[in-house]
């Protein structure tokens, strides 16, 4: 039974790392859309963790944004939601508004 056990725990765990690493990826895809470096994005959230080796793992995953698809902004601030980095909505809330305001007043 104890094997069995660890084996769904395993599984749980396994698919949970996955499930993060779509959400890493979505914040990287929409980086790489607007232009911005999402390691920078990153560290802005959280200045005081070392390398995040996911992030450096999943960037790699990432396409140019002419290939990419459409990511709405909503769209990541949910997924960031879902688990629980709000430090990291929070800084892409704020590059969002810079992005919006340099369209808005784009000789500034």
């Amino acid at each position: 039974m104890e094997s069995a056990d660890k084996s769904v725990e395993e599984r749980i765990v396994e698919s949970y790392r996955q499930d993060e690493d779509m959400m890493i990826l979505v914040f990287a895809q929409w980086c790489v859309n607007h232009g911005m470096d999402p390691v920078e994005l990153y560290k802005k959230a959280y200045p005081d963790q070392m390398e995040n080796e996911s992030l450096a793992r999943v960037i790699q995953l990432t396409v140019p944004k002419e290939e990419a698809g459409d990511i709405p902004d909503q769209t990541l601030l949910g997924v960031l939601s879902l688990f629980g980095n709000d430090d990291l909505a929070m800084v892409v809330v704020d590059a969002i508004s810079l992005r919006d305001q340099a369209k808005r007043n784009p000789n500034e």
